[in-house]
Order: C-alpha cells, then sequence, then structure tokens
C-alpha cells in the first residue's frame, strides 16, 4: 500500500495505488481496519455488498495519525451513507483539541462538499495512547512510534495469532536502534506490517522525512523475533519492479534470513496466520 499520496499507472499495478488501508479479519468478530487511506473505499463497496449505500457495517478502525493519506478515505467509505452503520476509530490524542475536532476540520467545506457530523452514519472518535484495548476478542495493543507528529503503531492478539502495525515510523541515524514502544509492539509477532518507504539510496537525502527503508523494517523485525515482515507505505515514486528489487535485496540480507518470510504489500493481498 502506497504513503504520501495515491498513484495510478500501469507501472503501479502489481502493488497498487491506495493508500494505507489494511483490514484485520478475527472470525466471529466485526472487522477492525488499520488506517483510513484511499483504500477504504473499495473495502467499503466489499463490506456492503457493492449497491448504493449498501449493507449496515459495524467496524474499529485504528488511526495511526492524521497525515492525509492515512485519513481521506474516511468520506468516501460508503457504508456512512447509512443510518444504521457504526464505526468506532481510535486514534491518538491532538492537544487543545478533540480527535472528533480535528477531522471535523478537514472533512468539512471548504475541503470536502459535507462535514463528519453530517454523514448519516454513527462515528465515535476515541484517544488512546500508550494503553490496551479490547476490540472484540482481540488484545489491541497501543504505543507511540517516532514519526513526523503524534503517531501511533498497534499490536493485535486473537486466536493464538499476533500482528504489529507500525505504518509510518523515522528510522534513526544509522538504522540500528529501535525504539522501545516499537520493540514491545513487534514482539514476536507472527506479522509486522512496517514502513519501507525508501531504499538506502533515497533514505540518504530524506533520512528525516519521517520513514523507513526496507533493511530497517527487516532489522526491526529480526530484532523482535518476529516471523514475517510486510514492505508497507511505498513511495509514489517507487515503480512495480524498485519494489521487486527492494524486496530481493531485504531477503538476501543477513537479518532478512532470520526470518520465516519478506513480501511487499499489496492491494488485495491476503495473509492467513495459523493459530499457535
Amino acid at each position: 500500500m502506497r504513503g504520501s499520496c495515491p498513484c495510478s499507472s500501469d507501472r503501479h499495478r502489481r502493488y497498487g495505488g491506495n493508500t494505507a488501508c489494511v483490514v484485520v479479519e478475527v472470525d466471529g468478530d466485526p472487522p477492525i481496519v488499520l488506517d483510513l487511506g484511499t483504500g477504504l473505499r473499495p473495502l467499503g463497496d466489499e463490506l456492503s455488498g457493492g449497491s448504493r449505500g449498501g449493507a449496515p457495517v459495524a467496524m474499529t478502525a485504528l488511526l495511526t495519525h492524521l497525515h492525509w493519506d492515512h485519513l481521506i478515505g474516511l468520506p468516501f467509505f460508503g457504508p456512512l451513507q447509512r443510518h444504521d452503520t457504526r464505526l468506532e476509530v481510535f486514534g491518538p490524542p491532538q492537544g487543545d483539541r478533540s480527535l472528533r475536532e480535528v477531522v471535523d476540520s478537514v472533512v468539512r467545506p471548504p475541503f470536502f462538499p459535507v462535514s463528519v457530523e453530517e454523514l448519516e452514519s454513527q462515528i465515535g472518535f476515541h484517544e488512546v495512547s500508550d494503553e490496551a484495548l479490547s476490540v472484540g476478542s482481540a488484545k489491541v495493543t497501543v504505543r507511540s512510534v517516532p514519526h513526523l507528529g503524534n503517531t501511533l503503531g498497534f499490536r493485535i492478539e486473537a486466536d493464538g495469532a499476533a500482528v504489529a502495525f507500525v505504518s509510518d515510523h523515522q528510522a534513526p541515524p544509522g538504522c540500528q536502534r529501535i525504539a522501545q514502544g516499537v520493540l514491545e509492539l513487534c514482539d514476536g509477532a507472527d506479522l509486522v506490517i512496517h514502513d519501507s518507504q525508501y531504499s538506502d539510496e533515497e533514505f540518504a537525502s530524506k533520512g528525516d522525512w519521517g520513514h523507513s527503508t526496507a533493511g530497517y523494517a527487516v532489522h526491526v523485525a529480526a530484532e523482535a523475533g518476529a516471523g514475517m515482515v510486510a514492505l508497507f507505505h511505498h513511495d509514489p515514486a517507487n515503480l512495480d519492479e524498485d519494489i521487486d528489487v527492494m524486496v530481493e535485496r531485504a531477503r538476501a540480507s543477513k537479518e532478512g534470513s532470520r526470518l520465516e518470510e519478506i513480501v511487499a504489500a499489496a492491494e488485495g493481498l491476503t495473509i492467513g496466520l495459523r493459530r499457535h
């Protein structure tokens, strides 16, 4: 899935051009969605059956931060046209304004035709920081993640499996040190979904832009004893073949050999996790 802004071309086809939106499905529970990027629009069609307005949806969204690429899909989520859809959004505190107030300040005219308050559905906003939540039968651990602005990462544990979501992560100089909160999220996870926006060459000139390299994503997952890493938040400038090279380099690295698998996140990719 893309970072920064959506993109579309034949050379972005295999990995896709929509911005961050990942679904975690736990048997018997409503879906948990990680971030509200433009991938949320096709998800709404899938969940509601694709008809105008569709079927009602009950869903929890875990929002890492409020940069446009992680929020822009919200008003395009079709089920929000129904009064009986319920969406609970958990996201980072916003200083002297509530999470709802900040979201409503950008989802409103003149930036969008209607405000959050005018959407038909019921939307609840909840501010979370370093804590643990229960979402259905899943346990969710929340930790702060180094990035530009107040940013969260999430760990979801259910049915004996664990997924860590670190979508936007500022790698430190030297790409070796790892924030304690990030290690806690990724500790022994079956799957780590991690920011890998830049190649090493790109990071040399963009090292303070708030993101990581594929090599640092592998380093984090390996040091945390994780099983699999999905490289995420692909730069719009990186075409499918560029991402292929990143994956090949990551798999060939010494730390990559410590992981069970390394893949690049792509639209429509489904990963099933085994129960332990």
